[in-house]
């Protein structure tokens, strides 16, 4: 599971920032960048509405970064976080970065982070599709460590990526291939740009690594669009209170986004997608053929029991 990281790290990044009222931690993200030892970097920024101080912070960081290293992506309106990391990154394929890295306003990168991501990346042929995750420092708000995030049990694949998300956003970085595949794809609504990413490199057959050192403090506080819990048990008892409903609904989203999406797909992923949309609108005996299929797991045996339930009763 450990992505290769011996090659020197060579290639151009663009980063993408979205910001919303941001203006708390900010500064100590935006000095994480500065402290990467891979410098060779242009960010894209968007701001998604802010009424706070985010927007002076970043015209003056901009201004540091000079004409040829930063670039704003207009913000006409407020279309929340997830959209807003996909305008940005509809705009940076079309330059000539090799590897994309998405940016959350809060954490702070540890300086290896776009290093280490663009070693992994560099192995993989430039024209298959590739993304780059890790795991991350937990910490609150004050940047004290909580833990390490959990490791993975089971290499990221298609198709457990319907059934839960692996790649977290603030560590994700893809190659052009991805990246550009990602751009010209239709995500659902109410999916996270982040778990969009990883479905559509994973149902393309492009290559996956998982990074198990950490390369971003991932600061967890009252203001999270999503966070991550620090035990399985806490990861286990987040999901019972969101129930059912909630994870289902994105799970025919996402089956159904893809399934639009034919172009997208490997002829593996295409079948699978089929026979899983065909038992979700079927019976009880397609629903139980289904959780045969292999792969179609979550990362440990209590989370796929949940999903196994919560599949064959919505």
């Amino acid at each position: 599971m450990a992505t290769p990281v011996e090659a020197p790290a060579s290639g151009r990044v663009a980063i993408l920032l979205s910001t919303y009222n941001g203006e708390q931690f900010l500064a100590e993200q935006l000095a994480s960048l500065q402290s990467q030892t891979m410098r060779d970097w242009l960010l894209y920024w968007r701001d998604d509405g802010s009424s706070d101080a985010t927007p002076r912070i970043m015209a003056d960081y901009l201004a540091t970064l000079g004409a040829d290293r930063g670039f704003i992506v207009p913000g006409d309106a407020r279309v929340g976080a997830s959209e807003s990391f996909l305008r940005l990154l509809r705009v940076a394929t079309a330059d000539a970065s090799d590897v994309v890295a998405f940016a959350d306003q809060d954490d702070v990168w540890l300086p290896e982070k776009l290093a280490r991501g663009l070693r992994a990346l560099a192995a993989v042929p430039s024209d298959e599709p590739a993304l780059y995750c890790a795991r991350q420092v937990l910490v609150d708000a004050t940047l004290q460590r909580l833990a390490d995030s959990p490791t993975i049990r089971h290499r990221p694949a298609f198709p457990a990526a319907l059934t839960q998300n692996i790649a977290t956003g603030c560590t994700l970085m893809l190659n052009r291939a991805a990246a550009m595949l990602i751009a010209e794809s239709r995500a659902p609504g109410g999916t996270l740009h982040d778990w969009w990413s990883y479905l559509v490199v994973a149902a393309a057959g492009g290559r996956l690594l998982f990074d198990p050192t950490p390369v971003v403090l991932y600061r967890q506080h009252a203001a999270n669009m999503v966070g991550a819990p620090a035990s399985m048990l806490q990861r286990g008892v987040a999901a019972l209170r969101r129930g059912p409903q909630s994870f289902m609904q994105i799970f025919r989203q996402n089956v159904a986004a893809l399934a639009g999406q034919p172009e997208l797909l490997s002829p593996a992923a295409s079948a699978q997608i089929a026979t899983i949309a065909r038992a979700l609108d079927g019976g009880v005996m397609q629903r139980c053929a289904v959780l045969r299929m292999r792969g179609l797991r979550r990362q440990t045996w209590p989370e796929t029991m949940l999903f196994r339930l919560w599949f064959m009763l919505q």
